[in-house]
């Protein structure tokens, strides 16, 4: 999605930091247009991220995990998603890494609904990160744009953690068959398959009162060789 959604990449170089630090910062989340880089390019006919490739359980429409508290999600038919997670063997880091994949499909059903205020979006999303994704959805959704196609998100890895409350998280996006979509007249915006439909994303994740892992800070890269897939 604008990484995501839209396209165009990060204008902001990627910076490690201590998780404290990060989450404690009061600088402008590190996102700009959607599809994630280090460059300020803006081709709005680029894949729509958080794409899906092959592999993966497809999640029906709309989807629902049988854990208890899970959000259910409310995709239209034309959009399906893969979300390939494996068990750390660590309670707190899968805790954090589930409630991230359901992040990144909270994501997607924003821009698909064209609604930055879901319920779900607010739920995992906090800070910069949901001021960031409500305004991009908005935008989207104004330039007569939504998104289609098929998205998954793999390689989900907890990078730090501190006290149970914050952690540095990473995923990969596969957007190889994900597209943007003109809402007026439903053509589907096909792009050349590239190395840059792989998305690296690298976030800062919060524990709020009720227990669940918000996204506070974003940012990513295209075409990084840890995401590629051939």
């Amino acid at each position: 999605m604008p990484n995501f959604i839209l396209t165009g990449e990060s204008t902001v170089k990627r910076r490690t930091m201590p998780v404290a630090a990060a989450l404690a910062a009061t600088a402008a989340l590190l996102l700009t247009a959607c599809g994630g880089g280090d460059d300020s390019s803006k081709d709005k006919t680029d894949k729509i991220a958080g794409a899906d490739g092959s592999g993966g359980s497809a999640s029906p429409s709309p989807s629902a995990s049988t854990e208890k508290n899970a959000p259910s999600f409310d995709f239209p038919s034309d959009i399906t998603v893969a979300v390939d997670r494996e068990s750390t063997g660590d309670a707190a880091k899968d805790t954090a890494l589930r409630d991230l994949a359901y992040a990144a499909e909270a994501r997607l059903e924003a821009f698909a609904k064209g609604n930055g205020q879901t319920a779900n979006l607010n739920r995992y999303f906090a800070g910069y990160a949901r001021t960031y994704w409500i305004n991009r959805v908005a935008e989207l959704k104004k330039e007569g744009l939504t998104v289609t196609g098929h998205y998954r998100y793999f390689a989900f890895e907890v990078t730090d953690i501190a006290n149970g409350k914050a952690a540095a998280v990473r995923y990969c996006e596969d957007q190889s068959k994900a597209y943007g979509k003109v809402i007026k007249t439903q053509k589907v915006q096909v792009t050349k398959p590239s190395d840059k439909d792989f998305i690296l994303n690298t976030l800062q994740v919060a524990k709020d009162s009720a227990g669940d892992w918000q996204v506070t800070r974003q940012s990513w890269k295209k075409g990084d060789a840890s995401c590629v897939r051939g």
